[in-house]
């Protein structure tokens, strides 16, 4: 049984009210609705939001839902318009963009890795020349960064491109963000980057 198929059954099951059915379509695409939530850096517990309130209008509309094999995009549209709602609603509370302060801004799903990479200044350094890089850059990388790694697939759904597109757009913005981190010298201090270089 293909996953469209699986995707089907459970949805005609959950439809008739099927709990288990229910259970199982949330831990199948939880994974992709973290991941698109991440790429707009809000925090654990707005994220949260934004992913419940895209399961209760699934909910809300799961009668309607006719063809299964979209359900993952169906999902990544909704819960990133949750997400730009919510960006709206606090967007007073948020720091303007550019603000220095602003780069202490950690996704807290990622602080873990971030801080066993990065220290002090070396934080600093990366995350300014990260937020220069284009805003679907910096989408991108955050959500290829996410755990466990997301399909192309499921990358294609969250960020509404070909996936055709995602290995080379993914390419040119590793590589702007390698050439503003250059001069910093934060590349050579960076475990495994050497190769990533060109070196040997």
């Amino acid at each position: 049984m293909s996953a469209d198929d699986d995707t089907a059954a459970l949805l005609a099951r959950a439809q008739k009210g099927d709990q288990a059915a229910w259970n199982a379509l949330v831990e199948q695409h939880t994974g992709l609705l973290w991941s698109v939530a991440r790429a707009y850096r809000l925090d654990t517990a707005s994220a949260g939001d934004a992913i419940q309130t895209t399961w209760l209008r699934l909910l809300e509309h799961l009668d309607r839902i006719n063809d299964p094999e979209r359900l993952g995009g169906w999902l990544a549209t909704t819960v990133r318009r949750e997400c730009l709602q919510l960006l709206r609603r606090n967007s007073r509370e948020r720091l303007a963009p550019g603000d220095d302060a602003s780069l202490d801004i950690v996704d807290e799903l990622a602080a873990p890795l971030e801080a066993g990479l990065l220290t002090d200044e070396r934080d600093a350094a990366l995350w300014a020349a990260f937020r220069r890089v284009p805003d679907r850059c910096q989408r991108l990388l955050r959500v290829l960064m996410a755990s466990p790694p997301p399909s192309y697939e499921q990358v294609a759904a969250a960020l509404d491109m070909p996936i055709g597109s995602i290995g080379p757009t993914r390419a040119r913005c590793l590589s702007r963000l390698r050439a503003l981190l250059e001069p910093t010298g934060l590349l050579d201090a960076l475990p495994g980057t050497r190769a990533v270089n060109g070196g040997t």
